[in-house]
C-alpha cells in the first residue's frame, strides 16, 4: 500500500492519537535513521482492547500490553520508540492493518526481530464466499455496524493476519494472540475473550485487503503462539492482586522473565500450561501453523532470545531523588505467589546491593536499598532477582460466590464458609479467589465447587435440593486439601532457587525410560552435569500437554548438582483432587515384630549424586490409575531435614495396604503448614529479620527449591 494512501486512510485516527501528519512522518524518518545502523532492529506492534461498543468490557487487555512492553524493553532490549501500542478506540480495524503495514512492513528488514501482540475478543464469522465454513477472526475496537438489512462486521480475519505476518521480509517474527473464538453460554468463572459466532457480512474493505494480500510475496515463516490449542477452548482473563490480565499473556511473560527460552517451543508451552493450570484454567497454549505442511513441533525459539541469559523476577522501573528508594516491576514472580509476596522480601541486583520490599500495588513495588557496596550508581532498567521470599502465616483459601446465586443463598454460603478458620468468601469478579461456589447449570437445585475456569471439582456436589449450609459443611475435607495445595504451590521457585537441581518425570517402559517432562533450577553458576550417559531417554510427545496413559509405571529421576546434601519431599493432588505424598517407608530392625510399625524416613540426596523416586523394584512401584484427569505434584527440596513435615506425616494412621511409595495424604493441611515451617527453619536469615519472623515465613533462595509438575492422565 502506498504511503499517501496509508496516511489518507488513517488521517482521522491520527487525530485520536494526538499525532500530526508531520510528526508521523518525522517518526518514520527516525525509523529510517535507525535502519541505517548495522545492528538488526527490534520492532513491535502491541494491541489491547478492553472497551468495546455494545459489548461487555474486558478487563486485562491493557495490562497485557504493559506486560509485553516491559518485557520487550527490559528483557529483550527493544527501544521504546520501536514499540507501537494501539489501545481501546485507537485499535480499529483500519488502523491496526495500516499500522502493521507502516510500522512493521515498511520498517522491517532481513534479520530484524518483529513481535506482534493482540489481546481482545475473538469470534467466528461466515463469509459469503464460503458459507459452509466459520472463519476465525480478531475483533477490533470498531466492531461493526447495522444497516437496514444487514449486520456488517469489521473483524480482521485470522487468515489476513497470517498473510500479513508472512509478508514480512524477516524470518524472526513472533506473534502472540491472547484471544479465542468459541464462546460457551453461559460462562462460569473468569471472563473469556470470545464472542458468539456471527452470521454477518464482513466489511468490503477487509475482503479487498485480503484479496490484495494474496497477491503479495510471502517470505516469512512466523511463530504464532496462541492462548488455546483447541477450537472450543476459551481464553480467559484472571483477576489478580490489584489488576486483571490475560492468563496466557501473564504466564508467557512471567516465564520469559525468569527463563532463557528452551530449545523447542514445546518445553516453554509445557511450563506455561503448568502455570495456567495452577491459575484455575485448563486452557492449553498452542502453536498456529501458517502453512499446512509445517512441522510445528520442531520449531525453535530463535526469534525470542533475551539480551541477558540471566533471568530475573523484575526490573528497576524508577528511582527516587534520594537514590535509596526504588520502584520495581515484578512481572517475573510466579502469579500465584505475587498476591502474598510480603513486606521485607528481598531482591539482589546485578551488583551486590540488596533491595528490601516496603510496599506493593499490583505489579509495581516500592523498595529500599539495604546496603550500598558498589561504586556504580543504581540505574533504571537493572534486573532484580529474588533473594528472600516472605509469606504471611495468615493465608486463607478464598471462595468466590457466583453472582447468579440468590441473595439468601449467598448469605447462607457466607455464614457456612465462615465456620472454617482458613476460608474466606468474596463475590465473584470483585476480588481474587481460588475457587467458585455455584449452582450446577444442568441441575440448579444442586450446589458445587468449581475451578476459576468453570470446571467442577470432583466430589464436591451436594444432594438434590440440599440446603446451602449442608453442602458447604460436607466440603470440609476437600477445602482442607485445596488449601494445603495452595500453600505448597506458594513455594514454587524454579526460576529463582540457587540450589542446582534437576528432576525428570519418566515412564518406565522397556529398556529405556521415556521422559514426560523435565524441570531444573536455572539460576546457578555451576557447569551443568548431565544424567548418567548409561540412562538413555527420549521424549514421548511433541504436544505441550504431558500425557501419561493409565497403567503406566512412573518414576522421578532427581539429580543434586550442588556441593551439599539436599532433602526431598513430594506432595500433590491426584486425578481425583485428593492429596498424595511420597513415603519412604522403613521397618525398624530391632523391634517386637508384633508391634512393628513402619517409619517414614528422610529422603536425602548426597552432593553430586542422583536417585530415582521411588526405587525401581516390584515392591515399590508407582502405577498410574484412573480416572482420566490432571495430576499435579510438587517436588520440594531443602538443605535442612524436613523434621516437622515428617512428624506431621507420621501422626496419621496408615493401614498396611496404604504403605505405598506414593499414596494418600491423610492430613494435608497439617503437612503443608509443617513444610512451610521447615523451609522457614532452614533459612539462615531469621536472626537478621527478627521483626518479620513472628507472623511470616522467611524463605531463602539459597536453601530451598520447589519444582512443579502437572500431567494429563488418559
Amino acid at each position: 500500500m502506498e504511503r499517501r494512501t496509508f496516511l489518507n486512510r488513517i488521517g482521522s485516527i491520527l487525530a485520536v492519537l494526538g499525532v500530526t501528519e508531520a510528526e508521523w512522518l518525522s517518526l518514520g524518518n527516525r525509523y529510517y535513521q535507525a535502519l541505517a545502523q548495522p545492528s538488526p532492529r527490534k520492532l513491535a506492534l502491541l494491541i489491547g482492547i478492553n472497551q468495546y461498543p455494545r459489548i461487555p468490557a474486558l478487563s486485562g487487555c491493557l495490562t497485557d500490553v504493559d506486560l509485553q512492553r516491559e518485557l520487550l524493553i527490559n528483557r529483550f532490549g527493544f527501544q521504546g520508540s520501536d514499540i507501537l501500542t494501539l489501545t481501546e478506540e485507537q485499535a480499529s480495524r483500519e488502523f491496526i492493518e495500516a499500522a502493521f503495514l507502516d510500522h512493521l512492513g515498511k520498517q522491517a528488514k532481513a534479520d530484524d526481530l518483529v513481535v506482534f501482540h493482540f489481546s481482545g475478543y475473538g469470534s467466528r464469522v461466515k463469509l459469503e464466499t464460503s458459507p459452509e465454513t466459520m472463519q476465525n477472526a480478531l475483533v477490533p475496537a470498531n466492531v461493526g455496524e447495522y444497516t437496514q438489512n444487514d449486520k456488517i462486521v469489521n473483524y480482521i480475519l485470522e487468515e489476513t493476519l497470517l498473510l500479513l505476518l508472512r509478508s514480512l521480509p524477516t524470518d524472526r517474527v513472533t506473534a502472540v494472540l491472547d484471544t479465542s473464538y468459541y464462546a460457551p453460554s453461559p460462562v462460569l468463572g473468569l471472563k473469556i475473550r470470545a464472542l458468539q459466532e456471527s452470521v454477518a457480512k464482513l466489511a468490503a474493505e477487509e475482503l479487498d485487503f485480503l484479496k490484495q494480500l494474496k497477491t503479495q510475496k510471502l517470505s516469512s515463516t512466523p511463530i504464532v503462539l496462541t492462548a488455546t490449542s483447541e477450537p472450543n477452548q476459551p481464553a480467559r482473563e484472571g483477576l489478580f492482586s490489584g489488576f486483571s490480565a490475560g492468563l496466557f499473556t501473564y504466564a508467557l511473560t512471567q516465564y520469559l522473565w525468569e527463563f532463557t527460552p528452551a530449545t523447542t517451543i514445546q518445553v516453554a508451552l509445557s511450563c506455561m500450561e503448568n502455570s495456567l493450570y495452577k491459575l484455575g484454567s485448563k486452557q492449553q497454549p498452542g502453536l498456529l501453523s501458517s502453512e499446512k505442511n509445517q512441522r510445528v513441533e520442531t520449531l525453535h525459539v530463535t526469534s525470542l532470545q533475551p539480551d541477558s541469559i540471566i533471568g530475573a523476577e523484575g526490573v528497576v522501573s524508577a528511582i527516587e531523588e534520594d537514590g535509596k528508594t526504588v520502584y520495581l516491576w515484578l512481572a517475573g514472580l510466579p502469579p500465584q505467589v505475587l498476591l502474598y509476596y510480603g513486606v521485607n522480601s528481598r531482591f539482589t541486583l546485578e551488583t551486590t546491593e540488596q533491595l528490601v520490599l516496603r510496599s506493593r500495588t499490583g505489579l509495581t513495588a516500592k523498595a529500599q536499598i539495604s546496603k550500598i557496596e558498589s561504586a556504580n550508581p543504581l540505574k533504571v532498567g537493572q534486573l532484580v532477582q529474588e533473594a528472600v521470599r516472605v509469606l504471611p502465616r495468615n493465608i486463607h483459601l478464598t471462595i468466590a460466590l457466583d453472582t447468579r446465586l440468590e441473595r439468601i443463598e449467598r448469605v447462607d454460603a457466607t455464614s457456612a464458609f465462615a465456620g472454617f478458620s482458613h476460608v474466606s468468601t468474596v463475590i465473584a469478579g470483585e476480588k481474587p479467589a481460588d475457587y467458585i461456589f455455584a449452582k450446577l447449570e444442568e441441575i440448579p437445585s444442586r450446589y458445587g465447587l468449581f475451578s476459576l475456569g468453570g470446571e467442577l471439582i470432583p466430589n464436591t456436589i451436594g444432594e438434590v435440593g440440599e440446603a446451602v449450609k449442608l453442602t458447604v459443611q460436607r466440603l470440609a475435607p476437600k477445602l482442607s486439601t485445596l488449601f494445603a495445595a495452595k500453600l505448597w504451590r506458594l513455594t514454587e521457585n524454579q526460576g529463582s532457587s540457587r540450589l542446582p537441581l534437576k528432576a525428570t518425570l519418566e515412564i518406565i517402559s522397556g529398556i529405556s525410560p521415556q521422559v514426560v517432562m523435565q524441570r531444573e533450577t536455572i539460576r546457578t553458576f555451576k557447569p551443568e552435569t548431565s544424567i548418567k550417559k548409561s540412562v538413555q531417554t527420549r521424549l514421548i510427545a511433541s504436544l505441550p500437554t504431558a500425557i501419561v496413559p493409565i497403567g503406566s509405571r512412573m518414576q522421578y529421576r532427581v539429580e543434586n548438582q550442588s556441593d551439599r546434601p539436599v532433602y526431598l519431599i513430594l506432595l500433590g493432588l491426584n486425578n481425583n483432587h485428593t492429596a498424595v505424598a511420597f513415603y519412604s517407608w522403613e521397618t525398624p530392625q530391632e523391634a517386637n515384630t508384633a508391634d512393628t510399625k513402619p517409619l517414614i524416613k528422610q529422603v536425602v540426596i548426597p552432593p553430586g549424586e542422583s536417585l530415582t523416586l521411588p526405587q525401581t523394584n516390584a515392591a515399590s512401584e508407582w502405577l498410574i490409575s484412573g480416572p482420566a484427569r490432571f495430576c499435579e505434584q510438587q517436588l520440594i527440596f531443602s538443605t535442612a531435614p524436613f523434621s516437622e513435615t515428617l512428624a506431621a506425616l507420621s501422626t496419621a494412621k496408615y493401614s498396611t495396604a496404604e504403605e505405598r511409595p506414593i499414596g494418600s495424604l491423610l492430613n494435608p493441611l497439617d503437612v503443608a503448614q509443617a513444610l512451610l515451617q521447615d523451609l522457614h527453619n532452614a533459612s539462615a536469615l531469621k536472626a537478621e529479620m527478627n521483626g518479620t519472623a513472628a507472623d511470616s515465613y522467611i524463605l531463602d533462595v539459597n536453601n530451598w527449591a520447589s519444582l512443579s509438575f502437572s500431567f494429563q492422565v488418559v
